[in-house]
């Protein structure tokens, strides 16, 4: 079992930023994929990037060049920095760990809204 906790959510105006951050129980680095996923009311989760365990990357269209996401294996930890935020990536993050193919864990979620 790995327990995964975010943090770094909270309100901010557009055109601000915010770095979010995942920490891990325990080890990440055998870790398929690191990810952080979003939900905003009324909507379905959605991928939002996704890091694999050889550092490959991938990002939704709505926030390629204003996210990016990266991954600490000595720290166990997975960050998610946001920049220009707009008033639609207002949402619950949440980090998801695939720690195999039948394995994932999900933390809790992190609010983060973004004023207009």
């Amino acid at each position: 079992q790995v327990q995964l906790a975010e943090s770094g959510g909270g309100l901010v105006q557009a055109g601000g930023s915010l770095r979010l951050s995942c920490a891990a129980s325990r080890s990440i680095s055998s870790f398929v994929t690191l990810g952080w996923y979003r939900q905003a009311p009324g909507n379905q989760r959605e991928l939002v990037a996704r890091i694999t365990s050889g550092g490959d990357t991938y990002y939704v269209d709505s926030v390629k060049g204003r996210f990016t996401i990266s991954r600490d294996n000595a720290e166990n930890m997975v960050y998610l920095q946001m920049n220009l935020l707009k008033p639609e990536d207002t949402a619950v993050y949440y980090c998801k760990g695939q720690a195999s193919l039948l394995n994932a864990y999900w933390g809790q979620g992190t609010q983060v809204t973004v004023s207009s």
